[in-house]
């Protein structure tokens, strides 16, 4: 039979207790009438003694069932029950004189009761059953009885009530239990929505914070611990940890139309630009929501809004600009081969020409900023793919400069646009190969390729034997026309992690211990697509 016929689990369990409990009841109560001799007024003389013992049986085997039978899981065990309640309380009904005895009552409750356990069929017969007993042990009874013959009709009633009482508990149980699942799945779907909104929530890259009236934090998202350089901050108190927050939200309470002002709490923590929203506006006990924005990431969209705008101004004037630079740039060659010229005028014409070929640089990296074309992303295998990079690069390298590539494991596949891929090493190869330090005449340039143990991803590094970078300036050096060569146009490192953005991989700089630079480009897995182009 399936869970449709009968009242399990839980809720099951909760009835049968009850029911359980108020057997005992009355078969505590039957015993009290009988240790006070009010069944003398009652009971016919002759039953009087088989009253007395079913009374105790009725007790002492509740008690039995009640201590044995906690739990019932099976429906053949819950109908055994309650046709064992229903034949006991018939026999009560016999022994205590018929219908005038209101035993018949106790057998409806207890169909009634059976009913909630048992649903459909199972639940009509013990009403049946019962109303069975009523009116058979009353017909019974009339033989020894002549005053038992004039309660037929209320017999008949107590039969009929036995099965109304099946019905109606039937159906307002069927309700109940049809209410009680929609509810529980209303929960399950709550559950699941205050599950996806948390996930939502702490995957956003806005940092949240939810801070009650005293300005302790209730809630903080993964964005927002990263912002914050922490790893708990449920509990902790703005006044304490973070009193420019409170700061800021006073002074924008005076004037909500006024932008708030960025924030930074550490040299660890980006600059951050909060705004406010207040919840429950009318209650005294309203929490505050926070929002963080990290403003490297405002000012990189900024920048590279910017960028483009200016490439598609240079690629306007293009034509304006790179023809005055070509003549200055062939006058000056051809005043630097003149005789006539001294040494200094000969070294003024070669910086002359040195800073237009520059100039020429700068326009042309500006406009490769405004071409660049929607990355035609493919799966690649990283091994053997750098393999044939590496023997590429070596054939047109200088003898003094050696690129050497060591990959960790196999399968280290992800997508990614092959040519771009070339451009972004070759940059940043290259500027390894300017800044690596000479050993035994050689530069040392490492490519190490392997899988990330936790995300699973391939991880390649670009290592040098270089000074490295200061820490000043790491924050800078992702930035357009951020450099410190004298020569350089600071575009590469900016243009190389575009590119790797643009096909979902991450460029990072790390310095090695003791000397040297590394950076680190984590690819994309396989199976994505660029969503950025």
């Amino acid at each position: 039979m399936n869970n449709e016929l009968a009242l399990l689990g839980t809720a099951g369990q909760r009835v049968l207790r009850l029911y359980h409990i108020y057997r005992l009841i009355i078969g505590l109560a039957l015993v009290l009438i009988i240790s006070s001799n009010l069944e003398s007024q009652l009971l016919d003389v002759t039953h009087r003694q088989f009253f007395l013992y079913a009374s105790w049986a009725y007790l002492i085997l509740n008690i039995i069932v009640a201590t044995s039978m906690q739990q019932a899981e099976r429906i053949g065990v819950l109908f055994a029950l309650a046709l064992f309640d229903i034949v006991q309380l018939c026999t009560l009904f016999y022994t205590a004189g018929g219908p005038s005895s209101g035993i018949g009552n106790l057998i409806i409750v207890a169909v009634a009761v059976a009913n909630v356990l048992l649903y459909r069929h199972l639940g009509i017969l013990i009403a049946a059953v019962g109303a069975a007993g009523i009116i058979y042990l009353t017909f019974y009874l009339s033989f020894s009885n002549a005053y038992v013959s004039n309660l037929y009709m209320q017999a008949g009633i107590s039969g009929m009530l036995c099965f109304a009482a099946a019905f109606f508990v039937q159906a307002v149980s069927k309700r109940l239990k049809a209410s009680e699942a929609l509810a529980i799945k209303q929960a399950s779907t709550v559950a699941s929505l205050e599950a996806l909104n948390a996930l939502v929530i702490d995957r956003m890259r806005t940092g949240i914070l939810i801070v009650d009236n005293q300005y302790r934090i209730l809630q903080a998202n993964q964005s927002a611990l990263q912002m914050l350089n922490s790893r708990q901050l449920q509990g902790a108190s703005l006044a304490i940890h973070f009193p420019a927050l409170i700061d800021s939200y006073q002074a924008w309470q005076k004037n909500t139309s006024m932008h708030p002002s960025s924030v930074q709490f550490s040299e660890r923590t980006p600059q951050l630009q909060p705004s406010f929203v207040l919840l429950n506006k009318n209650n005294d006990t309203g929490q505050l929501l926070i929002f963080l924005e990290d403003t490297r990431q405002i000012n990189q969209h900024a920048q590279h809004l910017k960028l483009l705008s200016l490439g598609r101004l240079a690629a306007a004037i293009s034509h304006e600009i790179r023809n005055p630079l070509g003549a200055i740039s062939h006058a000056a060659q051809l005043l630097n081969e003149s005789e006539q010229l001294g040494s200094e005028d000969k070294r003024l014409a070669q910086i002359i020409q040195d800073q237009t070929r520059r100039m020429n640089l700068v326009v042309e990296n500006v406009l490769q900023l405004s071409k660049q074309r929607q990355a035609e992303q493919q799966v690649l295998d990283l091994k053997y793919w750098l393999h044939r990079f590496v023997s590429n690069y070596q054939e047109r390298a200088t003898t003094n400069e050696v690129l050497r590539l060591l990959v960790k494991g196999s399968s280290l596949q992800t997508r990614m646009d092959p040519h771009q891929l070339d451009q972004v090493l070759t940059n940043l190869i290259n500027n390894a190969m300017r800044y690596t330090k000479e050993v035994e005449g050689k530069r040392y340039v490492d490519l190490i390729l392997y899988r990330h143990p936790d995300s699973k991803l391939p991880v390649l590094e670009i290592l040098d034997q270089g000074p490295g970078i200061p820490e000043s300036q790491q924050q800078s050096m992702f930035e357009p026309f951020f450099t410190t060569d004298s020569k350089g146009t600071g575009l590469g490192l900016y243009i190389s992690r575009e590119l790797c953005e643009a096909n979902q991989a991450r460029l990072d700089y790390s310095p090695r211990e003791g000397t040297g630079s590394c950076f680190k480009i984590t690819f994309a897995h396989p199976k994505s697509y660029g969503l950025r182009q």
